[in-house]
């Protein structure tokens, strides 16, 4: 199989991106309404409900990325993807204590499954580029407060996007005649 050209790559990573962001943001909006000790007041939205279209999204956000990027086995990437988000998220969230980094740390582990590998895509390398993401976003959480809000939708997947151009331009730095010690030039 021949290498997804960045261009396509990108144009998954994009829309998967566009269509995560309001997923998040039901979730967070979902989240926060529970926590919330404001007793009854319609200052909210419904918090079952928010969830709920949050959840809903998150499935076919692992859908548009899975087909968009040409994966070889897009079906069952989507489902690994769901199951790598729950396992990786739900504890991550209670460990960091908001919900926004677990959030982007499960998204991004189930995008390093939907989002197709090509030869030399390590998944070591995109799972420390999902580590980054996690470690940016709660540091940012607890920074800028807010702001991270806005912003989170865009992380877990650029993060993937990015280890994945890093791991190209390693592959082609190694195998240029200039990477290699004069001794084994012919």
């Amino acid at each position: 199989m021949d290498p997804l050209p960045p261009e396509r790559k990108w144009r998954a990573i994009t829309l998967a991106s566009l269509l995560l962001a309001p997923a998040v943001w039901f979730l967070l909006a979902g989240l926060v309404a529970v926590a919330s000790d404001e007793p009854g007041g319609p200052s909210g939205p419904a918090a079952g409900a928010a969830i709920a279209l949050g959840v809903a999204l998150l499935p076919f956000v692992f859908v548009v990325l899975a087909f968009a990027s040409e994966h070889p086995r897009a079906p069952g990437a989507v489902l690994k993807a769901m199951g790598l988000c729950l396992l990786v998220g739900l504890p991550l969230s209670a460990v960091a204590g908001d919900a926004v980094t677990g959030i982007v740390a499960g998204v991004g582990a189930g995008g390093m499954a939907a989002l197709r590998a090509d030869l030399g895509h390590e998944w070591r390398v995109r799972a420390g580029a999902v580590a980054v993401a996690a470690a940016y976003t709660f540091v940012l959480a607890r920074v800028g407060g807010g702001v991270v809000l806005i912003a989170a939708p865009i992380f877990p997947f650029t993060c993937l996007g990015l280890a994945d151009h890093l791991s190209d331009w390693r592959r082609a730095r190694n195998a240029s005649p200039r990477a290699q010690p004069l001794h084994d030039r012919r």
